[in-house]
């Protein structure tokens, strides 16, 4: 039986289980993020808080952007890792930390200057 996808599966040889299934659980782990974000974003805004209003919609967009763009950096990161698994190769890096981090800072800062604006 063929398994998706195949830039993944078709090459090297079959890793520990373990490093798979662990290799799944961070994806799952960057997905709940990722819902997290989308959510806290809609909250923001829908809750309609006392705060600046421009200020309260750039940190709710970009808590969203953020929510929309981790799942598609897992997606590359996952395929990325297991490859590497795969082929007996270093793991790479990922970005996704330092793409969280960027977003909840800038959404941090914005939320704090609309409240004392």
């Amino acid at each position: 039986m063929a398994r998706f996808p195949k830039a993944v599966y078709g090459q090297g040889t079959e890793p520990d289980v373990r490093f798979t299934l662990a290799n799944e659980r961070t994806y799952l782990a960057w997905i709940r993020t990722a819902l997290a974000l989308v959510a806290g974003g809609v909250a923001l805004e829908v809750l309609g808080l006392d705060l600046n209003a421009q200020l309260r919609l750039s940190a709710s967009v970009v808590l969203i952007v953020a929510g929309t763009l981790v799942p598609v950096l897992a997606w590359i990161s996952w395929a990325r890792t297991e490859r590497a698994l795969r082929n007996d190769k270093p793991l790479p890096a990922s970005l996704l930390g330092t793409v969280l981090a960027v977003a909840v800072t800038t959404a941090g800062i914005l939320v704090t200057l609309a409240v004392f604006l």
